[in-house]
């Protein structure tokens, strides 16, 4: 059965087959970045997934229509099972990425996670220079650790992509993370700017870019796309606070990307919780292919029906499906109403004045998660 085939009916509402699976591991972490998009409240370790549940997991995945599993956190190296995760992935038929920090990480074990069948890895920076990467971390000699794995990455032959945060503090040195991601012999180039959602919304005020700069990156990654032309892929995710269309989050809601949280709910989106009144599945007590196709939070908003307007009779419905329903909920009061971003949204006029009040004057200090911790970022 093809990835985008339709594979079952639930609520008058079809589903089409997931492509991805976002399994967030462990929401543990070394790091402590400000745009963090974890929610204000992580889950422990002791309600952590064991492995064999992961493992079934994996499985139930594949056979559902699942191709690409994208191995997450928190930093996803804390968990000792790593390995035995990965080869699961491998048998199931699964492409498995692991998304990491990468200064947890030694020689000798990415090499045993090459040998368990990884097929990708993409590691995060900061900035572009070790002093401003560390201090956004809060993690010194973090950056030289990345770019020594990096190179590991490079010598043990697995896939490299470079994923890169823009905020204001690192928006004007995208030139210099192009540079890097060069330097280091990767094949992709993840720039997106920051979503302000868990975490990151406690210091939006802070990392939020102005019009300028947003303009000016967009004009460099246009330059560096044609230079790099069959060397370096490069995507770019632009801010939503001065756009005029919404993206389709997540390809639509319940449309293709499944998000499994450290505990095992199952999620639409990275964000989903923080909508009130959603309840949320657990594989541990249902299978995945019938949260997928039948569970509420999945059909709360799979498809047009759930739709206002201006969204009901917008000709863009089924191309960005309405954009963000979380961003939509944090802005306007209701999850069901028009992302903001989007020009017809009633709401759109004061979403970007946000931005650009916030841009306009300086910095104030990051707010890291664990106390006493404050810095501001040259």
């Amino acid at each position: 059965m093809s990835a985008g085939a339709h594979i079952g009916e639930a609520k008058s509402v079809r589903a089409p087959a997931p492509i991805g699976l976002l399994a967030e591991l462990t929401h543990r972490c070394p790091l402590q970045c400000p745009y963090c998009s974890n929610p204000l409240a992580l889950e422990g370790v002791a309600s952590e997934l064991p492995t064999q549940t992961w493992i079934d997991v994996l499985a139930q995945a594949a056979r559902l229509g699942v191709l690409q599993l994208h191995l997450s956190g928190g930093e996803p190296t804390v968990r000792r099972d790593l390995e035995q995760i990965v080869m699961a992935a491998a048998k199931a038929g699964l492409y498995s990425n692991l998304i990491t920090a990468a200064v947890l990480l030694t020689r000798e074990r990415l090499q045993a996670l090459a040998e368990a069948g990884l097929d990708h890895v993409q590691i995060s920076i900061q900035a572009p220079d070790p002093g401003n990467a560390d201090g956004v971390a809060h993690y010194p000699g973090g950056h030289a650790k990345k770019l020594q794995v990096a190179d590991w990455v490079r010598e043990i032959g697995l896939p490299l992509t470079i994923n890169a945060p823009l905020y204001r503090q690192n928006l004007d040195s995208l030139p210099a993370i192009i540079e890097l991601a060069e330097r280091v012999g990767a094949q992709r180039l993840e720039v997106a700017h920051v979503q302000y959602y868990g975490w990151a919304l406690q210091n939006r005020s802070a990392l939020m870019p102005t019009r300028d700069q947003v303009m000016r990156s967009a004009d460099v990654v246009a330059q560096a796309r044609e230079r790099l032309k069959g060397v370096l892929v490069i995507d770019f995710v632009a801010p939503d606070y001065y756009a005029s269309r919404p993206k389709p989050c997540m390809g639509g809601w319940g449309r293709g990307i499944i998000n499994i949280t450290p505990s095992g709910k199952v999620l639409p989106c990275h964000a989903a919780e923080s909508i009130p009144g959603l309840m949320f599945d657990n594989v541990r007590e249902r299978p995945l292919r019938e949260i997928w196709l039948a569970s509420d939070a999945f059909q709360k908003f799979r498809g047009l029906q759930w739709m206002r307007e201006s969204c009901r009779s917008c000709a863009y419905r089924e191309i960005d499906w309405g954009g963000c329903r979380c961003q939509a909920l944090a802005f306007t009061g209701a999850a069901e109403n028009a992302d903001p971003a989007c020009a017809k949204s009633a709401h759109h006029n004061a979403f970007t004045r946000l931005a650009e009040t916030e841009s306009s004057g300086a910095s104030p200090p990051f707010v890291y998660r664990r106390p006493a911790k404050k810095r501001t970022v040259a």
